[in-house]
Order: structure tokens, then sequence, then C-alpha cells
């Protein structure tokens, strides 16, 4: 498979340069919060990581930064649980309206990711297998049972992420009334068969195209069990899931194969993460959902899937920013320098980070 390579801008560059960095936790001390958890460590852990290489990085944590004042070149949005629905969109809305390049991917783009709905539509679409599902917009004259056969049925916000909101049940009066609290809390609500089999993560950032990371498996000890908001925020007393690179072979050639054939629906774009599960009794592999501001955090499966071939976080995370800068114009092709992977797919640079 094709890697690399890494990306670094040049100390020039670095100075001429003023970054927004947009992040509900970007003006905190990295203080774990009693609501969001480790988010805030994770938000000053970005800051100070970008601060640390170099680049001219302001710190705002509300959209009203984006309103009025323009004195900056490039907006590194991380704003994605604003306190309202499709929140995410707002920061690269704003950012195409003031014509002020950004990180991530279109607006419209980000929509559909973040519409669990829509993307599976279009995941479909390309031949890819996603489990059967329904969607319940705002609104609804009703709520009838699923037309799909199913055994248990998951049941979230649309727009969730994190797994806030998340049901899982045996029954339909459960699921249904589950599906009725979150629309009054104002969700379009998806309603999804639960397939079993294991969780597969694969992260995709930008370098000179697209650049697949080492496929992510997630260990647990119940594979019929879904993971909290409580605990993948590490609010929640256990968490038990455990990350293992998957082995070379035919099953992590056919999870990249299945993630590559989707990526044209959200091309370009500056990273993604996809989601799916694979059942070994069946062999079959579904896609769950794609992520196109999955958490960057060095302890979170991005990070851990690239320091697997030895690409240390802030080496990530600058080549992500590179990328971004680079396809958008807003730096010179030969203002960002490549440091090749080597043969046995380990990442170089040496003391240049």
């Amino acid at each position: 498979m094709q890697h690399g390579p890494l990306l670094r801008l040049n100390d020039a560059e670095k100075k001429r340069l003023k970054i927004v960095y947009l992040a509900k936790w970007a003006e905190g001390d990295g203080t774990p919060d009693k609501v969001d958890g480790t988010h805030s460590t994770y938000h000053a852990e970005m800051r100070d990581t970008l601060r640390d290489l170099g680049y001219n990085v302001e710190a705002a944590s509300k959209f009203e930064r984006l309103y009025d004042h323009h004195d900056y070149d490039f907006l590194f949005t991380m704003l994605n649980r604003g306190g309202f629905v499709n929140s995410e969109m707002l920061g690269p809305l704003l950012s195409t309206k003031n014509q002020i390049p950004f990180f991530g991917a279109t607006p419209i783009l980000r929509g559909l990711g973040d519409d669990k709905h829509l993307m599976k539509c279009a995941v479909r679409n390309r031949g890819v297998m996603t489990p059967d599902w329904m969607v319940i917009r705002r609104g609804a004259i009703s709520i009838e049972p699923p037309e799909f056969e199913w055994k248990s049925l998951i049941v979230k916000p649309n727009a969730s992420s994190a797994s806030w909101g998340i049901g899982s049940y045996d029954n339909w009066p459960d699921a249904k009334a589950h599906a009725e609290s979150l629309l009054d809390e104002g969700h379009d609500v998806i309603i999804e068969d639960f397939v079993d089999g294991y969780e597969i993560a694969v992260p995709i950032i930008g370098s000179n195209g697209p650049w697949v990371l080492p496929v992510m498996r997630f260990y647990v000890d119940d594979a019929r069990a879904i993971r909290s908001y409580e605990q993948k925020r590490h609010l929640a007393s256990k968490d038990t899931v455990k990350l293992e690179r998957l082995p070379e072979g035919p099953l992590r050639d056919r999870v990249v194969e299945q993630s590559l054939k989707l990526l044209p629906e959200v091309w370009p774009c500056d990273i993604g993460r996809v989601e799916l599960k694979y059942d070994e009794k069946t062999d079959t592999l579904n896609f769950i959902e794609i992520n196109l501001s999955c958490n960057l955090w060095s302890k979170k499966a991005t990070a851990i899937s690239a320091a697997t071939i030895g690409v240390t976080h802030p080496q990530l995370l600058e080549t992500l920013l590179c990328h971004s800068l680079r396809r958008q114009g807003v730096v010179a092709p030969n203002a960002v320098i490549e440091y090749p992977i080597d043969s046995n797919g380990k990442g170089s640079g040496g003391d240049e980070w």
C-alpha cells in the first residue's frame, strides 16, 4: 500500500500564518470536565502541540470569534458539539462565507458524514454493505416498526457523536420509547439492525492524496455490549476496550478496499475514520459510520494507529495541517517539506519535529 509522506511546513510560513484553533475547550487547561470528560484534555493537548510545532495559534472556544474579525489565514475547527443540533457545520459554513480556508471538509460533506442515514444511503449505493436501518425525522407523523427483519435494534440520534444517546433494545415498545424521547429533545433518530462482530477502525488522512493508516481492531469484554458516552469520555469507572493493529492478510485488504470504495463520497477531506464491524461466523463486513472530524487525541484510535508505524503525534497533526494548507492554496507547494515513509512503513524526519 502507498504510504505517506509525512509533511512539515517551513519555518518562514509558520511565522507568517495566523491560525485560529476553534474547539470547545481550546482555552482550557486540560482538566477533565464533569460532562465532557477527557474531551477537554484532548482539546488543550491539540492547542499545545500545534504551538510546540512552531505555529502561530490563537485559541478560541466560541463561534462568535468567526463573526466579525477575519484577521487570520486559516481555521482549524474542531468545535463539533456546539450546544445545538448540526453545530459541526457552522464553523465550515462561516469560513466559507468569510472566504477563509479551514480544516476538515466542505460544509456539505460534513453534513453528509454526520447524517448517519444519508451516509448509509451513499455507501450502499457504492456497493458497500451496511446494516438495515430506518430514519425518523423530527415532526414525523407516526413511528412505525421497522420493515426489515431484526432481533435487536440500535436507537440513537442520527447525528450523534461519541455514542451519546445510544440505546440497544430487544423489543419494539422500548426501542420506540427511546426514539420518542430523542425526538422530544430535538434530534432526528436512526434505528438500525444490530449486527454481530467486532469493531474495526480505518483512519484515513490526507498527505499526497488519501493515506490509509494501519487498520485497528477493538477488543472488548462483551461483543454485544454498546460502549457508552461515559466510557468514551472516560467518565465511567471502567472501560475495557483495547486497540490492536489488524494483521496483514485478506481481511485487512478487504477492509481497506471497502473503505476506499466509499471514499469518493467525501473526498477531498483532511481526516476521516471509517468504522466497520466484522462477523467471523458469517464472514460479513458491514459499514457502520464515518467520522470526518474524528478524535485526534494522542490516546485515541487515529494517533494509536499512526504510532504503530513510528509516526509521532506531532508528526501526525502537522501532516494533517500541511495537507489542508497545501490543497487549499494557503501555502505554496514548495513550502511543504516531505519526509517519505521507509520501505518498512516507518516514519522519518528525526529531530525536525
